[in-house]
């Protein structure tokens, strides 16, 4: 028998996520503490935003936090590379034989 340690990161009683890893669960729970943060933020500013609309829109940010604090103090967002790009160009090498043949030779 095994034993497997888990890390709950839980919420006004209510399990959010499971890790196996303290690093991961501690990076969890702070990433629901800056929502949290967040939606007080959000429900002083002057846009009509439902509670649904707070709680998500807070927890996107906060999940993306790096690139809204290098927006904020005047830099750009790096690009990121299209996963719907990615998928289509691996396709293109999936129906094409002579790249298809290329790609086994290398």
């Amino acid at each position: 028998m095994a034993v497997i340690i888990k890390y709950v990161v839980e919420r006004n009683g209510v399990e959010r996520m499971t890790f196996t890893s303290k690093k991961e669960a501690d990076a969890y729970d702070k990433m629901l503490d800056v929502a949290e943060a967040l939606e007080d933020m959000l429900t002083k500013v002057d846009v009509p935003l439902s509670e649904q609309q707070v709680e998500s829109l807070a927890l996107e940010i906060a999940k993306q936090k790096d690139d809204f604090v290098s927006v904020l103090k005047g830099g750009k967002v790096a690009p990121k590379a299209n996963a719907n790009a990615k998928n289509k160009s691996e396709n293109e090498k999936a129906s094409d034989p002579d790249k298809v043949t290329k790609i086994k030779q290398a």
